[in-house]
């Protein structure tokens, strides 16, 4: 039987692939859809990891924010007696200001450019980016920046350690050229300095922390901390669950989840048209050839695993056409582009894979449908 079963499959391919016309149309509306559905949903994961961006970077082991807060960049001063609280409560081996602010810079070219400021806290410079030149201890000379080295790099000029720049009236000076883990989302370049220095130079209203940093002791802690927070009417929340935060922020309350979902079903239908047309064609065209198939012995259930191995290795050499295009498609994009945010995980891969299976079952399901109505004597006959 399974010598019989390999047979029939055999000549169900080489009657596909001899027909050159309708098995090139079947690759090419596969790979097109796997291609469009793999990009819409690489691009929106590239900027779910940017929106993480200033999380990643600081790489905090939780965040306490006010309940408000959605994104990083978005915050609201926190209250000082809530960092004092924290510093006591049991559980918390250290909690730290951090400042994020927006602000705009004049360039030595006499143009403005929008920058994003963080400030650490002065003392330990927790979740400083690695510098890719200068030394550290500079950060606390007077008027002292670091720069981050990032795709927003060149709208500052291309400075260099030295460069200076004016912001809100005050002298800033370049002593460091920073790399980080991810690039921002909002396309402005981003200044490190310290906190202090950064509430002097930003104007801000009268609390001036915007996050507070948090490492428990024990991750059994963790619990314990955040119900001591929200007693307080705050959040405390891990690294993980404010990045959820901010991922069900971008899918549900922006029109970014909603226009990705759209493009991906569009591709999706695309691909189910192109391919269930071309298939059920295909079928059609050769229903004398089933018949015949029928006549000398060939079994309803042999025809149906015909059908589906075709289908199958259709859909399979499709998908893996399509993702080989879309991954040379997003490796040139980022080698021209820099602001290019698109990116390939499992997900989107396992996602890809279960619809070109969709699509596969559909269109195998009208083809079985109508192989199996064929009688042997209407073949003959005919």
């Amino acid at each position: 039987m399974r010598l019989k079963n390999k047979g029939i499959l055999l000549i169900g391919l080489k009657l596909l692939i001899n027909d050159r016309a309708k098995f090139s149309a079947l690759l090419i509306g596969i790979s097109f859809a796997v291609f469009l559905m793999t990009q819409m949903t690489a691009m929106f994961a590239g900027i779910l990891n940017r929106a993480h961006s200033t999380v990643s970077n600081i790489a905090a082991p939780m965040w306490v924010i006010d309940p408000a807060v959605n994104t990083p960049t978005s915050s609201i001063t926190l209250p000082d007696y809530l960092l004092a609280a924290l510093r006591s409560m049991p559980g918390v081996d250290y909690a730290l200001p951090l400042f994020v602010g927006g602000a705009q810079v004049r360039l030595p070219s006499g143009t403005y450019q929008g920058v994003t400021v963080i400030g650490l806290d002065d003392a330990s410079l927790f979740g400083r980016p690695e510098l890719e030149q200068g030394e550290l201890q500079d950060i606390y000379a007077d008027n002292a920046f670091f720069v981050v080295d990032d795709a927003e790099y060149d709208k500052l000029e291309h400075p260099q350690i030295g460069s200076s720049f004016e912001l809100n009236d005050h002298r800033g000076v370049i002593v460091g050229i920073a790399k980080v883990v991810s690039n921002g989302l909002n396309g402005v370049p981003t200044l490190y300095t310290t906190y202090s220095r950064a509430t002097e130079y930003l104007p801000t209203t009268r609390f001036t922390i915007s996050y507070i940093l948090v490492r428990p002791r024990h991750t059994d802690d963790i619990a314990r901390i955040q119900q001591s927070v929200a007693a307080l009417g705050y959040l405390a929340l891990t690294r993980d669950e404010f990045n959820k935060r901010i991922t069900d922020f971008y899918t549900y309350r922006t029109g970014i989840g909603t226009n990705i979902l759209l493009m991906t079903v569009i591709s999706f239908l695309v691909g189910l048209s192109i391919s269930g047309q071309t298939f059920y064609s295909f079928i059609t065209e050769n229903l004398e050839k089933f018949g015949a198939l029928k006549a000398i012995g060939a079994k309803g259930r042999d025809l149906v695993e015909m059908i589906l191995g075709m289908a199958i290795v259709t859909a399979m050499t499709g998908f893996g056409l399509g993702i080989g295009l879309v991954t040379l498609t997003i490796s040139l994009a980022r080698a021209r582009l820099p602001n290019y945010a698109a990116m390939i995980g499992f997900w989107n891969l396992a996602l890809a894979l279960v619809m070109v299976l969709i699509i596969a079952a559909i269109s195998s399901w009208f083809a079985i449908r109508r192989v199996l109505k064929i009688e042997p004597f209407d073949i003959f006959r005919s």
